[in-house]
């Protein structure tokens, strides 16, 4: 689960780690596979938004502006950096599925006179949000 926490002014922050995965097929026709983690930094209604609906697996789009972070490390005296992402807005993608199977096509049509658009089967807001 995702640690939302608030800074001395009320601003809702949280830290989050994206995990992207890459699948592709060798010149031998062989599968590989490799995931790459960034590290995230959401604000705002947005950071709230996240620590309500996203959970590992989530698939979500975030877009923002990078930021180096560079740091001596106390054990060995090196210098290291990492480059992070300061989120500036999150669109939720993808479906959770309905419990209980199935699921009833008459449904989707109120959702999306309703404003949902998003099925009838996902538990997040369909939408952009910025902060």
């Amino acid at each position: 689960d995702i640690e939302l926490r608030h800074l001395p002014n009320g601003t809702a922050v949280t830290d989050v780690s994206l995990a992207i995965n890459s699948q592709w097929k060798g010149k031998d026709g062989e599968k590989h596979e490799d995931v790459t983690f960034v590290d995230c930094t959401l604000w705002g209604k947005t950071a709230e938004l996240a620590a309500d609906y996203l959970k590992k697996g989530s698939s979500v789009l975030f877009e923002g502006s990078l930021k180096q972070e560079s740091w001596e490390d106390k054990q060995t005296g090196q210098k290291r950096s990492k480059i992070k992402v300061n989120v500036e807005s999150m669109q939720f993608l993808g479906e959770k599925p309905a419990s209980g199977g199935g699921g009833n096509r008459s449904n989707d049509r109120d959702d999306n006179r309703n404003g949902g658009g998003n099925g009838g089967n996902s538990n997040h807001p369909r939408q952009r949000y910025s902060r």
